[in-house]
């Protein structure tokens, strides 16, 4: 196995609120519990195998399985999603990334936005974030069009961005929706060609896709392959990609590639001690 070969699996970790956006009723109560299910179902397949990954979680998930994730993280990464998955303003930059830190009592590092919408660089820098990883650096239609953007890491406004896995040249984007739709094989030829281009692969998907949504009323791309056949393929993914490289957290990564500067670091946290004065740890 060449270890200059990174994997990096990870889960966006959020209320089940995808059924808003086709104007069906959901209560939080079914949203969070879904969201749970589907992260149950995720940390079986993941606990067969010795496979670090990065869980990028909404505050107010986390606020209500605290003890789930303060145990993941003894293992795996934990990430900021923001507080709620489907509102933002910008004090959840930093009030998320607090809390989370509460939870776990370890630092946050790296920040996803949900949908990877777009935030300026500068509010995330201010919030004292390490890396972003809000960058799909493809065309999905009807959601952004990011083919001017790099494929690969690269800095922006001083702030480190780890954009998605999307395949060389034509840039087939490698997320949860190709792992549902594209037959495996080729997924995993995509994966593979990526990972010994790039030296690292950056894989994204839900938990709530490995619990059954298919009572739901959603498109069918969405919710293919849900339930346990989806964790019957994400549990052959792991098992194939460990034959190609490491599997291992994106501050792992990015920590042995020294890609931040001390300077840099340094100045994130001197300007997040400035803000915690000013904006109270969300309740």
């Amino acid at each position: 196995m060449n270890r200059q070969r990174y994997i990096l699996m990870s889960f966006d970790v959020e209320e089940f609120d995808m059924p808003l956006e086709y104007d069906q009723s959901l209560s939080i109560y079914e949203q969070m519990e879904t969201g749970f299910k589907g992260l149950q179902a995720t940390m079986s397949v993941i606990n067969g195998h010795d496979a670090p990954c990065t869980f990028f979680t909404t505050a107010h998930f986390a606020n209500w399985f605290a003890d789930s994730i303060k145990q993941m993280s003894r293992k795996h990464e934990i990430a900021s999603h923001t507080f709620y998955h489907s509102q933002y303003k910008t004090a959840d930059l930093l009030q998320s990334r607090l809390e989370l830190e509460n939870i776990t009592g370890q630092p946050v590092y790296g920040l996803r936005m949900p949908r990877m919408m777009k935030v300026p660089m500068q509010d995330v820098i201010q919030a004292g974030y390490s890396y972003d990883s809000s960058v799909n650096p493809t065309w999905i239609p009807g959601r952004y069009n990011n083919l001017s953007l790099p494929r690969t890491m690269y800095y922006d406004e001083n702030m480190l961005r780890v954009p998605a896995s999307v395949s060389p040249r034509l840039r087939i984007p490698l997320f949860w929706l190709a792992f549902k739709n594209m037959p495996y094989s080729l997924f995993k030829s995509l994966c593979i060609q990526t990972l010994k281009k790039d030296g690292y692969l950056c894989l994204y998907f839900h938990p709530w896709e490995f619990t059954d949504i298919w009572e739901f009323d959603l498109p069918g791309y969405a919710k293919r392959w849900s339930g346990e056949k989806l964790q019957q393929r994400l549990y052959r993914l792991i098992k194939d990609l460990k034959a190609e490289g490491e599997f291992t957290t994106m501050w792992q990564m990015v920590s042995e590639a020294k890609s931040l500067e001390p300077r840099q670091l340094n100045q994130q946290a001197n300007a997040v001690r400035a803000i915690k004065q000013e904006i109270p740890l969300a309740k």
